[in-house]
């Protein structure tokens, strides 16, 4: 099953000091067709205006993954964490028991544009935790770099559920073949340029989920940063 989500298609919010699309249904914006894929809940590409972002405000059992495109996203929590995070940058926080944070934009004169990822923990109640790590332009181009796992492989940042996350930025005759285990799903996400999936020809924003496939193929290239999510059912 191949499954295409376009950019235009996805849910709209626009707030003045947000413009944000949700690929899955998130706040005022629902729909039954698209609640999440396997334990992926959510990805929402957020721009926010300079000096201003989410208040401070609480989450529970869920693992929240922010990957920054452009920008300084400002970052502070319960947990005492406090940070700024530029292109580059993985943020992963762990929900769990409950937690207090707020996301600004650290400029005073330039956006932030940044994707926020929720994924769905394999159990409930853990332990509260955060971690960031940085994955150069160099160490993703023409390679699936991996950027998030079940057990922090590879120096990936560690996600709580049997996923793993990978990053890339491809061009011209770039060609990448990931292989899925029986039972698996892929979902491959669109920062930014074009390339074909298995065939489907996506542009920046559009997303492929994927579903007893065997493989994932990425070619056709041009100025293409994807995430590209290996998920259990």
């Amino acid at each position: 099953m191949l499954q295409i989500r376009k950019s235009a298609d996805r849910g709209p919010a626009e707030l003045g000091w947000l413009s944000s699309r949700h690929s899955f249904s998130f706040g005022h914006y629902h729909d039954p067709a698209h609640m999440g894929f396997g334990p992926l809940r959510v990805i929402n590409e957020d721009k926010v205006q300079p000096g201003m972002g989410f208040g401070t405000h609480g989450h529970q059992d869920m693992e929240i993954i922010s990957y920054v495109l452009d920008g300084a996203l400002e970052h502070k929590d319960s947990l005492g964490t406090g940070s700024v995070i530029r292109y580059g940058d993985v943020q992963r926080m762990s929900a769990g028991t409950g937690v207090q944070h707020s996301e600004f934009n650290h400029s005073r004169s330039e956006k932030v544009h940044f994707l926020q990822i929720w994924i769905i923990p394999d159990r409930a109640r853990i332990e509260p935790s955060y971690e960031e790590k940085h994955f150069d332009a160099a160490s993703k181009r023409g390679v699936l770099r991996l950027i998030g796992s079940s057990d922090a492989r590879d120096g990936s940042v560690l996600v709580h559920q049997d996923v793993s996350i990978f990053a890339s930025i491809l061009d011209g005759d770039d060609r990448i073949e990931h292989p899925l285990a029986a039972g698996r799903l892929g979902y491959v996400h669109v920062a930014r340029g074009t390339l074909t999936v298995n065939g489907i020809a996506l542009e920046a924003g559009d997303a492929l989920k994927l579903a007893d496939e065997d493989t994932v193929v990425l070619e056709g290239c041009k100025d293409a940063e994807i995430l590209l999510f290996d998920l259990p059912r």
